[in-house]
């Protein structure tokens, strides 16, 4: 019990990877979840898979529940499901398009805060980070609706830092430009990649707001946008 105990969601992605490693090498409990994951992701008696979409209440609450059931307790949160959609205007774009974005990067937080807050609270303590994007803040064309769902998550976040600082938990955001990921690579293939930031920087920044130089950081919209100003 002495361990720190951290979830973090879209663990096997590409940011979620180095988050993970991040973790396990400042000695936490992980507990990785995706849709996909696998023990053998992670080389570490102290990772343990939890493959789940986060899709529903449910479907968070039972990975929530079982984290605590199996280690005692829930310390962290990170959130780094999300997903990408763009190229239409508003006026053109389809209300599936608007929806995914939403069920992706809103809904899917949503469900993980409504599943690990009482945890916390019980506990009256706990850190929770989640990835938005530069994008919440900076709007660009062509990309509504995700820009809408970033900035969507942003005010979810807040508001859950204003109504759980009596309880000793911090809530945050941060915002990143575009992540050198390899799905990010294959998407934009001629795209100056040392612009890019890279997802380890990330990582340490998250593990710093988990750890005790972040305690009074909460409510917070972190932008994190490399070389690329």
């Amino acid at each position: 019990m002495s361990e720190k105990v951290a979830i973090v969601t879209g663990a096997s992605g590409g940011l979620g990877t180095h988050v993970t490693e991040a973790f396990l090498s400042a000695a936490y409990t992980v507990a990785g979840v995706a849709s996909r994951i696998k023990q053998s992701n992670f080389d570490n008696v102290q990772f343990t898979a939890f493959p789940a979409s986060l899709d529903s209440f449910a479907a968070a609450r039972a990975v929530a529940d079982a984290v605590v059931s199996q280690f005692g307790k829930v310390d962290v949160l990170v959130h780094t499901v999300g997903g990408f959609a763009g190229g239409q205007t508003v006026a053109d774009s389809d209300d599936a398009t608007f929806q995914r974005m939403f069920d992706l990067n809103v809904n899917s937080a949503f469900h993980m805060l409504r599943a690990v807050i009482p945890h916390m609270r019980a506990a009256k303590s706990g850190r929770i980070v989640a990835i938005g994007s530069r994008a919440a803040e900076t709007a660009g064309a062509g990309v509504g609706a995700y820009n809408a769902s970033k900035a969507a998550l942003v005010s979810l976040i807040r508001t859950v830092a204003l109504e759980n600082k009596d309880a000793g938990i911090t809530a945050n955001t941060i915002l990143p430009g575009t992540i050198d990921t390899p799905a990010n690579r294959q998407a934009m293939p001629k795209a100056d990649t040392s612009q890019w930031v890279q997802p380890a920087s990330i990582a340490d920044l998250i593990l710093w707001l988990c750890g005790d130089g972040g305690k009074d950081v909460t409510g917070a919209a972190i932008p994190v946008y490399g070389k690329g100003l």
